[in-house]
């Protein structure tokens, strides 16, 4: 981990980015006229080891977030026949993230670039995760009835847009601890630690909640009670390991020289957009690509439990047990890609995993039993972490020093701008085969649905021009 930032007289000329070691476009709104001042350039020293440690310990426990609950467990039990017809289950999940994703799309890059300048990204990135455990253990309150579904999907969405904006300051931090040759197997690390964390944390959740070895009473089934308990317990494991980044991490310097409104900053954004368009036009093109790739992984987590359930009939444990091995699976796949994406760089890599993806994803379309599942889900798993991965450290290759977290925050707008895209397209493709097929096979039809956004992302990607190239241009 680098130390805190220090002030640096010289601003640095366009193209230039001292102590990188690398030529890239400069980040608009850097220049002596700008309210915000002069981008202050990394310190040279290399992160330490306990650093990147701990700032991929946010990645282990954020994973109780993404794997139990709003993957594998809890939105499983949500969408159950315990709240009403399955399929509506699944649409009014599907329209709360879409919900959701409308306002991290409006908020995320202002409070990115805020957190900048206000050096306040260690700040926000706490106070956030706090938030985001408290949403997640008020999903305790879930009682399995219809009538509990509404505050189910709306703790979840919740849950989502505080997660997405601790992201964008966790993201931003990435070039704090990593070096311009390590950044994609750091980036890399992070998201295996991710899975890895998964791992543990779903089978400490089939054998403490769901087929406990003990009996006690948190494995009572009477009311879901051991289900809810599963939200209570994902709180706490990710802000037990939240904490050590915002120990570890020292936080960035403060920028802003005068106080700016939240309307100034919107307007100061667009001229950041526009500026960025004129001089590294490609780094936008990529935003776009990625926001709808992204938007494709995502939905291969989100409702390949659903799925599984629904689609091939694995009990709840069943899903759990796959989604252990899928992360096993995933976590090999991140930190290899993380590995290949220093060497041949990150576009290469997302193109190859989005291709592997396509074929996987077919081969689960057509797998008649639950044992194509296992074959193909687990391939589609294989390349879900390096293209996440991959995506991270291209835009951390592209960020300017002292504004990491307002690109990351366009990041996270472009991703969330598209992000009713695959739940829509899913829904779609359940609703459109749903007079065709025999009652309770439309589900499996939503897999075309992912598959479309995955191949509309790669084409889009396809022209986009390597962070090496932007950095020329």
């Amino acid at each position: 981990m680098r130390a805190s930032r220090g002030a640096d007289d010289q601003t640095p000329a366009a193209g230039e980015n001292p102590g990188r070691g690398r030529v890239r476009p400069a980040w608009p709104g850097t220049g002596p006229g700008e309210p915000y001042g002069p981008a202050t350039p990394p310190p040279a020293a290399a992160p330490r080891r306990s650093q990147v440690l701990a700032w991929a310990s946010w990645d282990w426990g954020s994973a109780a977030i993404n794997a139990v609950m709003t993957t594998f467990v809890f939105t499983v039990y949500l969408t159950s026949e315990q709240f009403g017809d399955t399929d509506a289950n699944s649409a009014a999940l599907s329209t709360a993230l879409a919900i959701a994703g409308f306002a991290i799309a409006v908020l995320a890059p202002v409070t990115g670039q805020r957190s900048d300048a206000g050096g306040r990204r260690r700040l926000w990135l706490g106070v956030n995760s706090g938030l985001v455990a408290l949403t997640t253990a008020a999903c305790f309150f879930v009682y399995p009835s219809p009538d509990f579904l509404l505050l189910g999907v709306s703790l979840i969405a919740l849950t989502s847009i505080f997660a997405e904006f601790a992201t964008v300051n966790y993201y931003a931090m990435l070039p704090q601890v990593s070096t311009p040759e390590t950044i994609g197997r750091v980036s890399g690390f992070g998201w295996g630690m991710g899975y890895l964390g998964g791992i543990l944390a779903l089978a400490l959740v089939l054998f403490g909640f769901v087929q406990p070895v003990l009996d006690w009473p948190g494995a009572e089934t009477g009311e879901a009670l051991n289900l809810r308990l599963v939200a209570v317990f994902s709180a706490v494991w990710f802000l037990v390991f939240a904490l050590p980044v915002l120990f570890a991490v020292p936080e960035i310097e403060r920028r802003r020289t005068q106080r700016v409104s939240v309307l100034t900053s919107y307007r100061q954004l667009g001229q950041h957009i526009m500026r960025l368009y004129r001089d590294s036009r490609h780094t936008l093109y990529f935003l776009l690509a990625s926001a709808v790739f992204r938007d494709g992984l995502a939905a291969v987590f989100t409702f390949g439990g659903i799925i599984a359930a629904g689609t091939f009939g694995f009990a709840t444990a069943d899903v759990i047990v796959f989604a252990i091995a899928g992360n096993v699976v995933a976590a090999v796949g991140a930190m290899i890609g993380g590995r290949l994406d220093d060497r041949f760089g990150p576009k290469a890599v997302i193109v190859c995993s989005l291709m592997g993806l396509v074929v996987a994803a077919l081969g689960v379309f057509f797998s008649p039993d639950s044992r194509g599942f296992w074959i193909f889900g687990l391939l589609l798993c294989l390349f879900v972490g390096p293209a996440q991965a991959s995506s991270r450290a291209y835009i951390a290759r592209l960020a300017e020093p002292g504004r990491e977290g307002e690109i990351f925050g366009l990041y996270a707008t472009t991703g969330r701008a598209v992000s009713f895209l695959a739940p829509a397209m899913f829904t779609f493709a359940i609703v459109l085969a749903t007079p065709h097929v025999a009652a309770g096979d439309a589900q499996r039809y939503g897999i075309l649905g992912i598959l479309l956004v995955l191949l509309l992302g790669l084409a889009l990607l396809l022209p986009v021009r390597r962070p090496e190239d932007v950095g020329r241009a």
